[in-house]
This record gives C-alpha cells, structure tokens and sequence, in this order.
C-alpha cells in the first residue's frame, strides 16, 4: 500500500527517515557538482562506486605484489576460483540454483555465446522474435546471428512494436505475435526491460508462449539484474545475460553474468564455443585434447577469470546482499511513485511519462517524453547538479536507484523542474 503522497521537503525527508536503505547511500561516492554531492539518477546507466571498491582493488593488487603467480591458490581469494565467489549472490538476484549462474566477459559477448547454443535453426524453424527498438546491441547480435547461419534479418527477424498511438507493448501483443509465427518459431530474444520506455516485460508468460510453440526463451536483463528480483528457474526461462555495471555497481566495463537453465546446464552435449575455463577442473591440467564441459552454467566459461574486472562486482554484491533485494524492490516501488508524483504536479512544462504506470510493468526508471525541447531540460538539468541522461528521440531517463537514492533527492529534482520550467 503506498502513502498518500505531499509534495513538500518535510514529506520527503519523513520518508527517509522511514526508509530502512536510507543509511546505505553512505556506502557509495557521489559525484560533486560545484561543491555539492550531485543528484545522481543515472543508475540505470552506471552505478555509482562503492567505497568499498578501492580496498577490494588494492588487496587484489597486493596478492599479486607478493604471491605473483601464487596468487590462483593462495591469499584472500584465490583467483583460480574467483568468479565461483559471486554465484552465491547472482544466483540470488535472478532466482537461480547457483549451477545456473556464472560470470565472465561482457554482455553483448555472452548474448552471442549463448544464442549460438541455443538457436538452432532448420529450414522450417528459424524465426527470432524481438522487440522493435531493443538496444542496438542486441539488435546487431541478432542481425549478424542470423546472418552468420546464411539466413537474411528481413525474413529471419520479427520485431513486434508497439500499436499506433502506443509507446509500449502489451503482454497480450507479444504472446499473440509468439502464437502465430507458431512451428516457424526458434527463439524469443526480448529485454527484459526496454532501455528506452522503461517497461519491464513479463519473462514469466513470455517464456510459457515461447515453449508452448516449440522455441527457446532468452533475455537481456541488463536493466533488470539488480533492479526487479526474478525467478528464472521458476519460470523455466532457458537462457540470460546481464552487465553489472548499472544496478550491480560494478564499474564501467565490469564483467557480465549469464544464466542457464538447469535442464541445459547439466547436459553436457549442447554446442558451444569452448575454452579452458569451462572445461571439468579435474581434467583441466592434464592438458590433454577433448574439451569435457563442467555440468552447469560454468561449462560456458572460456578464459581465465577477470579478476580485475570482477572485483568492483564483488564488492557491490556484498552491500545488495546486505541490502536484500526484495527490500530494495520495495524501496524502489515507493520512490518511483513519489517521482511519478511529483512531475505529475508539474503544470508549466510538457512532457509525456512513457513508463507504465503499473508497478509491475516497471523497474527504477521513468522515461519523460519531450515533443520538444527535450535536449535543453536535460542540459538545464546537468547544470543544476541532476545527474540524468537522455536518448534519442526525446526522451530523458530518470532513474533513482533505491540502494543509494533518497525521497529528499527525488522532491529536489521536482523542485528544480519547477523553478526553472
């Protein structure tokens, strides 16, 4: 049940003062704009750093100072095993049994990686269904997988986009659109939620549609991991990739995670590009030919853990942990409300909420559509400290991540709207 909601400072700071997450923004550095801690509602595009960050870092350092090559068995966390250290939490986040998790490389990398195993396409079952406007990423991966099986995008591809005068697809829509492509169905490769609109889509029922015709379920959950709690197992989605660089806080470039389900993940016998990362510990050093596969998600890891590039992940799941992301869901579901709120009550400036309304159909993020002028609000925006990004075609994407964003920052960000516009 939400409050009922005033637009006033002390409304917002009695919120905070409620809020069990409001000591965890101390965990985090925040940017400075003229001498004042910057409002930082970019979250959704990169996390902030946790303090906790540049010790994780500098121990990492050290045991490669003193143990050098001694540091894959020994010292405080032997890198041989260092991307088994962030199962436990992953696993977590996404509703997974920790054999369907594993981290390596970078998003659109594991995207092409896993969707070579996964589609497998016949002369009567090729189709991929998308969404129309996915990231761009996404939308080169499926071009130039198709392509690489000999087969044309424009035939190939389906892309469902949303109906005239609607800037959103319905759940109906996508499971309509599954049904009738029906046995020419290989795979459905959807975010799980849009970069631009914000919605959050229901990989649930997607995935029962996408069974029910004989295809595979994937998703990019780039904007979800860390942000919704999911249920992947449950759910029987087949296949899932993430970064950790946006609601993970892992750092720019971080390493990527991954999710297989069960059912493929045992089976050693699915294709796949392989390397010595993957292949069964007890048989790695006896550096013979014959690649066996690990039976779960790590049997897809190629090279040597990043430890560099998993350290900031490290660090950060240890405070979402701590945080628990259902109370960090909860969190999120209020403030999302209170900023929707707020710019409801803004009367001078003209702008379109693109995001769903339902709680459920969204994550942190609100898109504000703008017919015009969209490119000087969010400059004027920036230059009064309101960290926030935009996207073409008019839209500016505000997103309060709840593990460090405050109900004082949102009313802030209503104020300056308001005085300004």
């Amino acid at each position: 049940m939400l409050p009922h909601f005033e637009a006033s400072l002390d409304f917002a700071k009695q919120l905070d003062k409620l809020d069990p997450l409001s000591d965890f923004k101390n965990l985090f550095h925040f940017p400075q704009h003229k001498g004042q801690t910057a409002i930082y509602f970019c979250g959704n595009s990169l996390g902030l750093q946790p303090k906790s960050v540049a010790a994780a870092v500098e121990t990492e350092l050290t045991t490669w100072k003193e143990l050098a090559v001694g540091g894959y068995f020994n010292g405080p966390n032997p890198w041989l095993h260092y991307q088994e250290y962030l199962k436990p939490s992953l696993a977590k986040l996404v509703g997974a049994k920790e054999l369907e998790v594993s981290a390596m490389n970078a998003l659109t990398v594991n995207l092409h990686l896993l969707m070579l195993s996964f589609y497998k396409p016949t002369k009567d079952r090729f189709k991929i269904i998308m969404e129309a406007g996915a990231f761009p990423s996404d939308q080169y991966a499926v071009e130039t997988l198709v392509k690489h099986f000999g087969l044309n995008p424009s035939e190939a591809i389906i892309e469902i986009a949303p109906l005239e005068g609607k800037k959103t697809l319905s759940t109906d829509q996508i499971i309509n659109t599954i049904e009738e492509a029906g046995d020419i169905l290989s795979m459905v490769l959807f975010g799980g939620i849009n970069y631009y609109t914000g919605q959050f889509f229901d990989l649930k029922a997607i995935t029962h549609a996408a069974h029910k015709v004989g295809a595979i379920a994937g998703f990019d959950l780039a904007h979800v991991t860390g942000n919704i709690p999911l249920s992947l197992h449950e759910w029987e989605v087949d296949f899932a990739a993430w970064c950790s660089y946006k609601y993970l806080n892992a750092g720019p470039g971080a390493v990527g995670g991954f999710f297989i389900h069960e059912k493929h993940a045992v089976n050693p016998s699915i294709p796949r590009l392989a390397g010595w990362w993957g292949n069964d510990e007890k048989e790695r050093f006896k550096m013979e030919k014959g690649f066996i596969p690990k039976t779960n998600a790590s049997g897809w890891n190629i090279s040597t853990a990043q430890v560099f590039n998993m350290v900031g992940l490290k660090a950060s799941l240890s405070i979402i942990e701590l945080a628990d992301i259902y109370r960090i869901r909860e969190k999120s579901i209020v403030l999302t409300a209170y900023l929707a709120y707020l710019l409801n009550q803004l009367d001078r400036i003209s702008f379109e909420i693109i995001t769903p309304e339902d709680k459920d159909q969204r994550g942190a993020q609100l898109s504000l559509y703008f017919k015009e002028r969209a490119k000087e609000i969010h400059q004027k925006l920036i230059d009064n400290g309101v960290i926030v990004d935009y996207r073409e075609p008019g839209v500016i994407r505000v997103a309060p991540a709840p593990l460090y964003c405050s109900f004082e920052d949102v009313f802030k960000f209503y104020e300056i709207l308001k005085t300004n516009f």
